[in-house]
C-alpha cells in the first residue's frame, strides 16, 4: 500500500527498503528507486546506509512517498491500494511513477483513491464515492459522458 502519510524507521534506508522483501539484492533495490524516481538517495551522505531519522525527518514528503514507492516495487504485490500516496509528488514526477506503476503492474489489481484526477487515466474502471455510497461507475470517458459528479470535477482540474 502506498499511503499519503508514509511510515519510516530511524534506521537506514536500506532497512526502511529492505522491510518490503528482506532477501532483495543492492541491484533490485537501486532498480525500485529509479522506478518510482528517487534517485536523490543516491546524493544522500552514505546512500543506502544513510540513517533517516524518526519518521523519516531528514526527508521531504515527496520523498518518503518515493521511498514508498520503491518498497511496492521491491514488494511486488498482486493487489496494490494507492491513497493519495503521490500527493506529495511534483506532476512531472507522478506521471512519471504513474507510468512506472502501469508498465511494472498491468496485470493485477490498483485501488487508487485520490483528489488528483490526472493518476485516472491508468484506470480502466473508475469508482466515484461520496458520503460511503457508490454514486457514478465507469471508464473516465463514460463519466464524462454523463456529465455528473466526475465530469464536474474533471471540469474543475482542468
Amino acid at each position: 500500500m502506498i499511503s499519503q502519510d508514509v511510515f519510516i524507521f530511524n534506521d537506514t534506508l536500506r532497512n526502511n527498503l529492505l522491510i518490503a522483501k528482506p532477501d532483495a539484492t543492492n541491484q533490485e533495490i537501486v532498480e525500485a528507486l529509479k522506478k518510482a524516481k528517487a534517485d536523490f538517495v543516491f546524493k544522500l551522505e552514505k546512500g543506502l546506509d544513510t540513517v533517516l531519522g524518526e519518521r523519516g525527518s531528514r526527508l521531504s514528503g515527496g520523498e518518503r512517498q518515493r521511498i514508498s514507492i520503491a518498497r511496492l516495487f521491491l514488494k511486488n504485490p498482486d493487489i496494490i491500494i494507492i491513497d493519495e500516496g503521490t500527493s506529495a509528488l511534483d506532476v512531472e514526477t507522478e506521471e512519471y511513477v504513474m507510468e512506472e506503476i502501469r508498465k511494472e503492474f498491468s496485470d493485477r489489481t490498483i485501488i487508487m483513491i485520490t483528489h488528483r484526477l490526472k493518476i485516472l487515466d491508468i484506470a480502466e474502471k473508475i469508482i466515484v464515492m461520496e458520503n460511503g455510497r457508490i454514486i457514478e461507475e465507469g471508464t473516465k470517458e463514460e463519466l464524462i459522458k454523463k456529465k455528473g459528479v466526475f465530469y464536474k470535477f474533471s471540469s474543475l482540474s482542468s
